[in-house]
């Protein structure tokens, strides 16, 4: 999401906000609980150029989300216990759950003491490969190698693209064009071309995946904690709609496995990498329903219903964004009332697909 956007999308919740009509509304709106998505928490101050930088939340926003949660009386539970909430009668007390993706170490040093202060259930959803050192944080190889250099030459699709990559508004626009159109492309192309800028700007992958990533050690004394439940990410962290069945169905279920044979316990647990419309869809729900995944969750925003208690493996979650870390924000989209504005504008503007 460009800069403008963001403004303009943090005009409009903040106008909810003071409104008081998030407030007014919620008991319409609310559903059922909220399940938040993380990846990175981190007390780091934000680079100049950090596109990343809405994947990054700090501790201080993290603890006060959690004491703004229970403070409006949602329980904190397990992703265990959603689909028997989602089967009690309406009226209950919302649910809150926090997850995070990827397996990032600053979520062992920085946001798990935080939730274990407040004795709050987590889930970590973690890529396999990623978790043996092999995996491909492409996103930030392709971040790394753009704020190195002052113009980036690359091929996509056969094409030979430059941009100028001198100034942060620059290195913004690069990453956008680059981002974007390589998030279009089949995973293997994709990943390749990203290869190529490590090497030309002397980025070595395998080691910020070992550095940024929690290995299986540090995973068998994290699990120790009852509080901490481990889900699986698939092993590649592909988007699973560009794979055939039988690819998308052994990233699903092999990362499972592996995640069993080493931690020695249950993993009941998946989230879909990207996990938006484009990337995890109808086939790959009901793949997760097959293998026995007792939740799925993805990208898509929103609340989480009573009506998911049938589509237990499309779970929406509420993205705590680094763009926005504020309190009115988190407020007023607990209040499930932009999401119901945004669902009754798309009726409106494609109601066949709607």
């Amino acid at each position: 999401m460009s800069r403008h956007a963001n403004r303009m999308l943090k005009a409009g919740l903040s106008a909810l906000y003071y409104s008081g009509a998030g407030e007014l509304l919620s008991p319409l709106t609310r559903g059922a609980g909220v399940i938040f998505m993380m990846h990175r928490v981190s007390p780091q101050p934000v680079a100049a150029f950090e596109p990343n930088r809405i994947l990054r939340v700090t501790p201080d926003f993290l603890e006060r989300t959690v004491r703004h949660v229970i403070a409006r009386g949602f329980d904190c539970i397990s992703l265990d216990e959603v689909p028997d909430r989602l089967a009690a009668p309406a009226g209950a007390r919302p649910f809150a759950c926090f997850t995070f993706d990827d397996g990032y170490r600053d979520n062992l040093e920085y946001a798990f003491p935080v939730l274990r202060r407040h004795r709050v259930p987590h889930t970590l959803y973690i890529p396999t490969e990623y978790t043996d050192g092999r995996g491909d944080l492409w996103w930030l190889v392709l971040e790394n190698a753009i704020r190195i250099s002052d113009r980036i030459r690359v091929v996509i699709g056969g094409r030979m693209l430059t941009f100028q990559t001198a100034s942060v508004a620059e290195k913004d626009r690069a990453y956008d064009a680059i981002y974007w159109q390589l998030r279009c492309m089949p995973e293997n192309e994709a990943r390749s071309v990203v290869a190529d800028m490590a090497r030309t700007a002397g980025i070595d992958a395998a080691q910020l995946c070992s550095e940024l990533i929690l290995g299986w050690d540090d995973l068998r004394k994290a699990v120790e904690d009852p509080l901490l439940t481990i889900g699986a990410h698939t092993c590649n962290h592909l988007a699973l709609s560009k794979l055939d069945a039988a690819d998308a169905y052994r990233e699903m279920s092999e990362s499972r496995a592996r995640i069993e044979e080493e931690l020695g316990r249950p993993c009941n647990h998946f989230s879909y990498p990207y996990g938006c419309e484009m990337s995890a869809g109808p086939r790959e729900f009901e793949l997760a329903r097959q293998l026995g995944y007792r939740t799925a969750v993805t990208t898509r925003k929103g609340l989480v219903h009573r009506g998911h208690a049938d589509k237990l493996t499309a779970i929406p979650r509420l993205s705590l964004n680094g763009d926005f870390q504020a309190p009115q924000y988190i407020d007023v989209m607990l209040s499930g009332l932009p999401f119901s504005l945004w669902n009754a504008a798309r009726r409106i503007m494609n109601p066949v697909s709607a």
